[in-house]
C-alpha cells in the first residue's frame, strides 16, 4: 500500500505531462526518427504522414538541393499570381522534416485567393513590392497589414488568409510551413470549380443570392 502512494503523485504527473504534450504534438508533422528520408516519390501513390524512404546510399547532395524557387512565376492569369511551391512533392528532400516553402509572385493589383493550409501555420516574407496580407480568424474578426520588403506576418493554421499586392510594381513573397505538405483550400475554388460541382441550392441558401448569380460566378471558374 505505501508503495502506490509514492507512485501516484508519479503516475499523475506522468499523465498529465502526456495531455500537455498532445496539442504540442498535432501543432506539425511528426518528429523524424532519422538524420533524413528522401522521398521516393515513385513508390506510393497513397502516402501516410510521409513518403518511404529512398535508400540512404543512393542519397547525394544533390538530394538536399532545390532550385524550383528561383524563377519567376507566370502572372497572367485571372488572379494575377503564381504560387510555385517547394513541398514535399516538388522538393523530395523535405519528407519527415515538417518544413516547406512557396514562391508567391503577384503582379501589380494581383490577389493570391483567399484560402487556408488545414496542416499548418504559415509564415509571409515579402521580398519585394508592397503586399496587403490578412486573415479571418475563427470569430470572423479581420487582421491585416500592408508589408514592405523584409517584413513578416503570421498566419496562424487553418485560418482563411490572402495576399494582394497594392504598390505599382511586382510583388515577391516567400510563404514558409511548419509541415512539409501543408494543403491548400482555395475558398473560390472550393465554392464554385469543384467536381462534382456543388449543388446551386447550397450556394444559393449559404450566399443568400439568386440561382443566376451564383451560374455567373460558376461560369467564370469553368476553365480551373
Amino acid at each position: 500500500m505505501k508503495l502506490q502512494i509514492q507512485t501516484k503523485p508519479l503516475v499523475l504527473f506522468m499523465i498529465l505531462s502526456m495531455a500537455l504534450q498532445a496539442p504540442l504534438a498535432l501543432c506539425a508533422d511528426p518528429d523524424p526518427l532519422q538524420d533524413f528520408c528522401i522521398a521516393d516519390l515513385a513508390k506510393t501513390s497513397t502516402p501516410i504522414n510521409g513518403f518511404p524512404c529512398k535508400p540512404a546510399s543512393n542519397v547525394t547532395a544533390s538530394d538536399f538541393i532545390f532550385n524550383g524557387l528561383a524563377m519567376e512565376g507566370n502572372t497572367t492569369n485571372p488572379f494575377g499570381s503564381k504560387v510555385t511551391p517547394g513541398d514535399v512533392l516538388a522538393f523530395p528532400g523535405l519528407n519527415t522534416l515538417g518544413v516547406s516553402m512557396n514562391r508567391v509572385d503577384l503582379a501589380p493589383g494581383g490577389l493570391n485567393p483567399p484560402h487556408h493550409h488545414p496542416r499548418a501555420t504559415e509564415l509571409d516574407i515579402v521580398v519585394k513590392g508592397e503586399v496587403l496580407v490578412g486573415f479571418i480568424s475563427s470569430g470572423n474578426v479581420y487582421f491585416s497589414s500592408v508589408l514592405r520588403e523584409g517584413q513578416m506576418f503570421v498566419i496562424p493554421r487553418g485560418m482563411i488568409h490572402f495576399q494582394m499586392n497594392v504598390g505599382k510594381e511586382k510583388g515577391l513573397v516567400i510563404t514558409t510551413f511548419n509541415s512539409q505538405l501543408p494543403g491548400a483550400v482555395v475558398a473560390p475554388l472550393a465554392l464554385f470549380a469543384a467536381k462534382p460541382a456543388v449543388p446551386n441550392e447550397v450556394l444559393t441558401k449559404a450566399l443568400q443570392v439568386d440561382e443566376s448569380v451564383v451560374q455567373l460566378i460558376k461560369s467564370k471558374f469553368a476553365t480551373f
